[in-house]
């Protein structure tokens, strides 16, 4: 994910999608945005939280992604939350497109950032918590974190 050459700049980090699902395995993608979405992007003005990405006709898209409108855009503004294309190869798509149709796995943005002029996403392939599996998460992050206190 970081080079050593690049500078990465870090714009929403997904923190529910953790908490929400298993991520099972990771892949970064590229995202084809609009001149003024860009720019709400830099500004910080976007919200991943009920974001997926589904694989319709051998293309990656990513859904329900807000970027708010830019504040001086005026008629070059897109709507905040249509559907925009991820950029990967065919092979990383077509098994990304097998792993989904498995029962219960999705595709869930984990991750928002900039690495140099490029923005980039961190796909992760999710299988959801059921809620005793949530509670029994946060309880070893308390535990842990006692242990920690007292030491």
């Amino acid at each position: 994910m970081k080079t050593s050459d690049t500078t990465v700049k870090t714009v929403m980090v997904n923190l529910k999608a953790r908490h929400e699902y298993y991520v099972l395995e990771t892949l970064e993608v590229g995202i084809a945005l609009l001149g003024t979405e860009v720019k709400s992007v830099r500004a910080g003005k976007v919200n991943l939280l009920d974001s997926y990405a589904t694989v319709e006709n051998g293309q990656l898209l990513l859904r329900n992604m807000h970027i708010s409108p830019f504040e001086k855009g005026n008629v070059f503004n897109h709507d905040p939350i249509r559907e925009r294309k991820l950029l990967a190869h065919k092979r990383e798509i077509r098994k990304l497109s097998e792993k989904t149709n498995e029962k219960g796995l999705t595709l869930i943005p984990l991750h928002l950032y900039f690495v140099g002029p490029k923005l980039k996403i961190e796909l992760g392939v999710c299988k959801g918590k059921k809620l005793y599996d949530k509670r029994q998460a946060v309880k070893s992050r308390d535990m842990k974190r006692e242990m920690e206190r007292h030491t």
